[in-house]
């Protein structure tokens, strides 16, 4: 069977190699003119995820290339030390950048053809396949399409309707660049915040560089989300003002190889498929960045997505619909990960902040500090993966 897979990030090389490890023959279509390089950090945690990538043979290439980061610390304008908050809080049991894992999993999926800078334009189904055409490339008939093209899918946008209908803004917005590692910082980082505002910096790459990142509290905003320059001024007009690093930050701001920018979202749909055409990973349940748990998501949905489908004989009807009660209630566990998380990552008032702020002192001496962790990795390890 010939599938289509819009989305070159994770969940689609992904879904890529499984599929091609059962069989199938999958083409993949992404809208940017090659792999995109940098990024923000990644993990994975506990042994449901874990199991996935060391059956893919890839967890030790990402081993090689984890970030080995430490504990991020809260700091003052001055940059004087408030709290701590422990690693494996953040970076779960392997944490990569995400340029690094989109690499490791191409890579891992030799033979596949790829069509970069091009999109989908439109998808005619009949008895027998679906009629799709794209941008530049020729018109091509397909036996399935799998939308695995992020929160603004356009897989989905074209199969089911409206974003509206299924994206769910949680307050914030983030942006996030490379930039250079200038307080000097050891596999750590540093968080400033302000009522309604976070601005970080980390270290990235054996501290040869650093991600710059920024959230903060808003209504939904109107932009064009192709539109980098006027991105950039709502980010510099957000955080005017703002102490610490941030003008420095955002000065640098101009020269960043990576911006990126949008909305802390969670998706949420009442059925993932429609006729040939199915969802996966951020395009169908988008958990959010607060969760930690997106990326493991994806992996583990196009792993159970490409065993349904193999296990149902290339069934589209039965495979979509095993798929979907395999996953249904893990991704919904994995979104309330996410819920809450925005008012206490970015406080709207002083008095919370001040509360936060004591919070994350009290953290290394209470006989709880590994509760959140641990409570992470149950969620993570609550499915049970076939083995198809």
């Amino acid at each position: 069977m010939d599938i289509l897979i819009s989305g070159a990030s994770i969940a689609g090389p992904a879904l890529a190699y499984w599929l091609r490890r059962h069989g199938f023959n999958p083409t993949v279509v992404e809208r940017a003119p090659s792999l995109r390089a940098g990024g923000y950090a990644v993990d994975f945690r506990g042994e449901a995820h874990l199991s996935v990538l060391r059956d893919m043979g890839v967890l030790a290439a990402i081993e090689r290339e984890q970030t080995h980061m430490g504990a991020m610390m809260y700091v003052n304008s001055a940059g004087k030390k408030l709290a701590s908050m422990p690693a494996d809080l953040f970076s779960g049991d392997v944490e990569i950048l995400r340029g690094d894992l989109a690499r490791i999993l191409y890579e891992a999926t030799g033979g596949t053809e790829y069509l970069f800078d091009d999109s989908i334009t439109s998808m005619t189904e009949d008895a027998s396949g679906v009629e799709v055409t794209f941008e530049r490339a020729a018109p091509r008939r397909f036996d399935l399409v799998v939308g695995a093209d992020g929160l603004h899918s356009n897989v989905r946008a074209l199969a089911f309707g409206q974003e509206s209908r299924f994206v769910r803004e949680l307050g914030l917005y983030t942006a996030i660049f490379t930039t250079a590692n200038h307080l000097g910082l050891d596999h750590s980082g540093k968080v400033y915040s302000t009522p309604g505002k976070l601005v970080g910096v980390y270290s990235a790459r054996g501290n040869t560089e650093a991600k710059a990142i920024f959230h903060f509290g808003s209504p939904p905003l109107l932009y064009d989300r192709r539109d980098v320059e006027q991105q950039k001024k709502i980010l510099a007009k957000t955080f005017a003002g703002v102490g610490w690093e941030t003008p420095r930050l955002l000065d640098a701001m101009g020269d960043a190889p990576d911006f990126y920018f949008d909305s802390i979202s969670q998706v949420h749909m009442d059925s993932w498929s429609r006729g040939r055409v199915v969802l996966l990973g951020d395009a169908a349940y988008c958990a959010s960045p607060l969760s930690g748990m997106g990326t493991g998501l994806a992996v583990v949905g196009a792993y159970v997505l490409a065993g349904e489908l193999a296990a149902a004989g290339g069934d589209h009807r039965t495979g979509f619909a095993r798929y979907e009660a395999e996953m249904r209630d893990y991704a919904g566990r994995c979104q309330k990960q996410g819920d809450g998380v925005a008012k206490l990552m970015v406080p709207e008032s002083r008095f919370m902040a001040w509360v936060m702020n004591q919070n994350y002192k009290l953290i290394p001496y209470v006989p709880w500090k590994g509760l959140m962790a641990r409570s992470v990795r149950k969620v993570a390890n609550s499915i049970s993966l076939k083995s198809y």
